[in-house]
């Protein structure tokens, strides 16, 4: 008989995008119940298809949706108003919590800042560079002061189907960016959702998780490793100055750190299905060939 954590409880995700479906498809081949909020009421029906109940966010009655919830995942990012899921239903959330058994949040790596190629872990200081890092730093303040307090996930670059480096390779938008020493962590969707599925079998309410894989690497490494694996010319080094990136890819640049992520092993007990973006971009490689 399957163990009742696996089988009958039912998660909402707040924002149901690649990563909180990643998630979702993974609990519902366990037996659970998935439902949450989208933006665009067109994603409904695409959603019920895949067996998850889907509310246009906000919620027009909490406490109807939320009804037999177990656990509750945000995905949703703070925008100049501060974290829109707690600015509309934090009440709600709150009056709640006698029956949630683990709320998470998934943050990003970016509340560290930059540490000049060095190693940062948990315990490291919150100094970001900008201000969506300054927003992610307040927003995950915020969850972490709810009564049952939310577990924080600092996620890395994530890829995985539809959304990695051999795509980018093939559309002809790869670049090969040459700023010397500039590491990245990364970590794949699936080692998302398989994290996240540790943290609920053991919940640990207000603790801090780093999602990245073992291999904090150069970007330019990815792309011409991507491009080797589709015989394809690896694009030349462009000086960053002269990538024609946007403001928003010019401020990841600004941070250079490698991030550690020995508490998913020590804590959860992950074994990484992709410790590498190596052992990834290969495994995707063949939904790429035939194109």
């Amino acid at each position: 008989m399957k163990s009742w954590v696996m089988t009958s409880r039912h998660l909402f995700c707040f924002g149901l995008g690649y990563s909180a479906r990643a998630l979702a498809r993974h609990l519902r081949a366990q037996g659970w119940r998935v439902s949450g909020t989208v933006r665009d009421p067109a994603a409904i029906d695409a959603l019920a298809r895949e067996g998850i109940e889907a509310h246009v966010f906000p919620l027009e009655s909490p406490a109807a949706a939320l009804a037999g919830v177990s656990d509750v995942l945000s995905s949703v990012p703070p925008g100049e108003g501060g974290d829109p899921v707690l600015t509309a239903h934090g009440d709600a959330l709150a009056a709640l919590s006698g029956q949630w058994r683990w709320i998470g949040y998934l943050s990003t790596t970016g509340v560290y800042g930059n540490r000049d190629g060095g190693w940062v872990d948990e315990s490291g200081a919150l100094e970001p560079t900008g201000v969506r890092g300054a927003r992610r730093v307040e927003a995950e303040a915020a969850w972490r002061a709810l009564p049952v307090p939310a577990h924080v996930f600092r996620l890395a670059g994530i890829y995985g189907p539809g959304r990695n480096a051999l795509v980018s390779v093939l559309e002809g938008s790869a670049k090969r960016i040459d700023k010397p020493g500039q590491v990245f962590s990364r970590i794949h969707v699936d080692d998302i959702a398989q994290i996240l599925t540790a943290s609920l079998a053991r919940p640990d309410p207000g603790r801090i998780y780093n999602v990245c894989d073992d291999d904090p690497a150069p970007p330019e490494a990815v792309i011409a490793y991507a491009a080797q694996l589709l015989d394809r010319p690896v694009p030349p080094l462009v000086p960053l100055a002269q990538a024609g990136l946007s403001a928003m890819g010019l401020s990841f640049y600004a941070d250079n750190k490698r991030v550690s992520n020995r508490r998913i092993k020590n804590e959860l007990g992950i074994s990484l299905r992709y410790p590498s973006y190596r052992d990834g971009l290969t495994a995707l490689l063949p939904h790429h060939q035939s194109r």
